[in-house]
């Protein structure tokens, strides 16, 4: 077996989620292992005249009962998920107020476009009501509002930044706060995603891509058509295995390796030789070999191609057997930049129950997609083992590889 390389191990002390499931990392798992798709028909502050009228959209949601008044007027709804999710994540960590903080403690917050809801208010009201822009517009619309909020809110002071690289983002975030903290620079990271994205002229530009389904997304399924659209946040703490020993914190498991890659092939089409060079890194960085990993979440979009394409990649990486897989998009939506922290807190949760879960909405194995897709069902099985596959437009691949501890 490959030697994992002299550096600091990773673990994750605390998760916290906002989704299409509700408040709550646990709603978001339970909906993910029982299979109840959280997608509804879009509820929208102006009307829509679009075709595709379903998304996962986070329902019922009160920002002012989570969020000070004096706070609440900065934050786009992006910010907002970010700071439940990262208060709950916390809050599991074993933290309280700015205890995590300090020069020591990161913040990497990845969103594919930050302040979407923000910037589709703007145009309606710069082009349509020709009504002057809020004062706090550009504060509430920057990408960098999600972590320099949270590291303002819990007092941390080290590496802080967002990142953008479509739907990778979060999967991106949490992988270079490892390589941070496994590199010593940094004791502890609060690091995710998050994305507000189901807004009209979202929706709207997403069916002029042709990739949205008008009813169920299927992967890996024959007669898949599509992905829905959805939003979210979800946050996890990270500290060196040393820092957590230290003040006697419980980890929910260990972050053994991390890949990233480009494609560099085309702005919308996937590639095999890049999502399979992303994962053996991850085997690499771990010091695992292909046989090791029990289970897999896929980015699995539903779409007709990139469902072959992962396909093809994870057999070229684990041979004509890869393990077991599941794409959870169907229940959560494909959250764009929060889609890779959604997934990664599923996969924990998968890790620490023994149950992988199913890809709802399956009707037939699809000859070109040669995968055990878990279809429908939940499967209770041992898990020692888990990766998580992020794979966005433009190239970028990030995988994620945890381990039971």
């Amino acid at each position: 077996m490959p030697q994992q390389s002299a550096a600091h191990r990773i673990v994750i002390t605390g998760m916290g989620a906002v989704s299409a499931a509700g408040v709550g990392a646990a709603a978001l798992w339970r909906a993910a292992r029982d299979g109840v798709s959280c997608v509804r028909p879009v509820k929208l502050p102006r009307p829509f005249t679009g075709r595709i009228g379903i998304a996962a959209q986070v329902p019922d949601f009160d920002p002012a009962a989570y969020i000070g008044a004096e706070l609440l007027p900065y934050c786009d709804p992006f910010t907002q998920f970010s700071i439940v999710a990262a208060d709950e994540a916390l809050a599991q960590a074993g933290f309280e107020g700015k205890e995590v903080g300090g020069p020591r403690t990161a913040v990497i917050i990845g969103t594919g476009i930050g302040g979407a809801t923000t910037i589709d208010n703007n145009a309606y009201q710069e082009y349509k009501i020709e009504t002057r822009p809020d004062t706090l517009t550009v504060p509430r619309l920057i990408p960098s509002a999600a972590p320099t909020t949270l590291g303002m809110r819990y007092g941390a002071k080290g590496p802080t930044f967002a990142l953008a690289s479509a739907c990778s983002s979060a999967t991106q975030a949490i992988g270079e706060a490892f390589e941070m903290l496994r590199a010593g620079r940094a004791d502890r990271a609060i690091a995710g995603g998050a994305e507000a994205c189901v807004t009209n002229g979202a929706i709207r530009s997403w069916e002029a891509l042709r990739v949205l389904t008008p009813d169920l997304c299927r992967p890996f399924s024959q007669k898949r058509n599509g992905m829905t659209l959805g939003e979210g946040a979800a946050v996890f703490i990270l500290e060196t295995l040393e820092a957590a020993q230290a003040r006697g914190a419980t980890p929910l498991c260990e972050l053994v390796g991390y890949g990233t890659t480009s494609d560099a092939f085309d702005p919308l089409r996937a590639d095999v030789e890049g999502p399979s060079r992303c994962m053996r890194l991850a085997l690499e960085s771990a010091g695992l070999e292909p046989g090791d990993v029990d289970y897999l979440n896929a980015h699995g979009t539903a779409t007709y191609a990139n469902d072959i394409t992962e396909s093809q990649a994870m057999r070229a990486v684990f041979g004509d057997r890869p393990p077991p897989v599941s794409s959870t998009k169907p229940v959560h939506g494909h959250a764009l930049g929060a889609s890779g922290g959604l997934e990664l807190a599923i996969t924990i949760f998968a890790l620490r129950d023994q149950i992988a879960p199913p890809t709802i909405n399956f009707l037939e194995p699809d000859p070109k997609c040669e995968v055990d897709a878990i279809p429908n069902v939940a499967r209770k099985m041992p898990i020692r083992v888990a990766m998580s596959n992020s794979f966005a437009f433009g190239g970028i691949n990030a995988t994620l590889a945890v381990r039971a501890i």
